[in-house]
């Protein structure tokens, strides 16, 4: 695993970030409407609005429905998508939260192998998004 990857618990909206992956608040919602809302597995980029972060990337996790409806795949596309989207509007710190294991019921281990996977991925072949410790 790539050094560059932290694991921190506490409240995204706060982190002190370019770039959060986050569900929209209300003015985060209205500027998605705009981009013709958001498919499950891709990812859209807004505004930070009110937040520290001066990106929100949004993006919809699938809902577990027993892991046979193509759902590791969708996961790990919102992974790649929020990725690419961090890379294109230069974002150098990013927080994830554990995408669609709340509220979708994800579980928990396999939902963080694939964000570790997929971040990993991602960072062993792009050094442009480094840690608040670089």
């Amino acid at each position: 695993m790539p050094d560059r990857i932290e694991v921190v618990e506490g409240d995204i909206t706060k982190q002190r970030v370019d770039a959060i992956v986050n569900a929209p608040g209300p003015d985060l919602l209205e500027e998605c409407r705009k981009l013709g809302g958001c498919p499950t597995g891709e990812a859209r980029t807004t505004k930070g609005y009110r937040l520290p972060a001066q990106w929100v990337i949004r993006t919809v996790g699938p809902v577990w429905r027993g892991g046979n409806d193509r759902e590791d795949d969708l996961l790990a596309s919102c992974y790649r998508s929020s990725l690419a989207l961090a890379k294109k509007h230069s974002v150098r710190t990013i927080a994830f939260p554990a995408i669609s294991a709340g509220a979708h019921r994800f579980p928990l281990e396999e939902a963080t192998r694939i964000a570790v996977t997929e971040v990993s991925n991602f960072l062993d072949q792009d050094a442009s998004v480094r840690s608040d410790n670089e």
